[in-house]
């Protein structure tokens, strides 16, 4: 599904971010390791708090940890161990875009998603 049939990127932009809440979930998708998808028979997955994720993009590329938190409007992850430092000596996480990850380890304490998964609630 698409927000917009535009081939514009402002208009992209704006229809991405002005997207309702049930939309804007849709952006924390990431495609799933080579043995989740032969395990599942599914390609990508929502990433929820708890995932363990391998960043396949930018500085920390290779790098693998939980995720800790997301934030929706931004559709950012922050995982653990992707931090910089500031000038202050300070740690903070460093956001990492959904599309730029693969789920290695998927948490599966949510019955729903155990359900739609196949593991469990059939």
């Amino acid at each position: 599904m698409t927000l917009t049939d535009s081939i514009q990127p402002r208009k992209q932009h704006k229809a991405r971010y002005n997207a309702p809440k049930h939309l804007q979930s849709r952006f924390l998708t990431a495609p799933l390791s080579d043995d989740l998808r032969s395990k599942y028979g599914k390609r990508r997955a929502r990433v929820v708090k708890g995932d363990t994720v391998k960043v396949l993009r930018g500085d920390f590329r290779g790098q693998e940890g939980l995720v800790d938190d997301l934030d929706q409007k931004r559709s950012v992850l922050f995982i653990h161990g992707v931090s910089v430092t500031k000038a202050d000596g300070t740690e903070v996480s460093r956001p990492v875009n959904a599309s730029n990850v693969c789920i290695t380890k998927m948490n599966m304490k949510d019955p729903l998603r155990k359900k739609r998964f196949g593991e469990g609630g059939e």
